[in-house]
């Protein structure tokens, strides 16, 4: 963190919580740069993971643990892309009864305008962050996202 940052709030012991305050702070962030391309984060997030496996396309549950998050949740974003004609459920070309979720074309237009203004939030996060810390952060946030015996922990 750049040394001008002095911090004015309290310090939580929950790791959780203050998760979720830098992850509420970021998407705000990340969602004003979008708006533009009228997309969401979250959304985004879904055409850049579909961008990056064109050539194999994911399955729900492929994409759903690409992204860690659920097939629920999933499907609750990729209703809108789809309606908008920017994501396609394709059946699979072994089992038919696999759908895979793949970018239509406008949906690679649109991926490539929200690239431009993610951009933009990616500059401005690391301007005021620092370029190697937003680095060292998105390593130790990846390491906890896939982080198996996190991913199964119950009690």
């Amino acid at each position: 963190m750049t040394t001008d940052s002095k911090p004015t709030f309290r310090i939580s012991p929950c790791n959780a919580t203050a998760l979720r305050k830098a992850s509420r702070r970021l998407t705000q962030l990340y969602d004003t740069a979008l708006e533009p391309s009228r997309l969401r984060s979250t959304q985004f997030a879904i055409l850049v993971e579909l961008a990056d496996r064109s050539t194999d396309p994911p399955t729900l549950a492929e994409l759903a643990d690409a992204l860690a998050t659920d097939r629920s949740s999933l499907g609750h974003n990729l209703r809108p892309l789809e309606r908008e004609g920017l994501v396609a459920l394709r059946e699979g070309a072994t089992d038919r009864r696999r759908r895979h979720i793949t970018l239509t074309s406008k949906g690679k237009g649109k991926w490539r305008e929200g690239l431009r203004l993610w951009q933009v939030a990616q500059d401005r996060f690391e301007h005021v962050f620092g370029r190697s810390e937003a680095a060292a952060l998105r390593a130790t946030l990846l390491r906890i996202a896939y982080h198996e015996r996190l991913a199964s922990l119950k009690d």
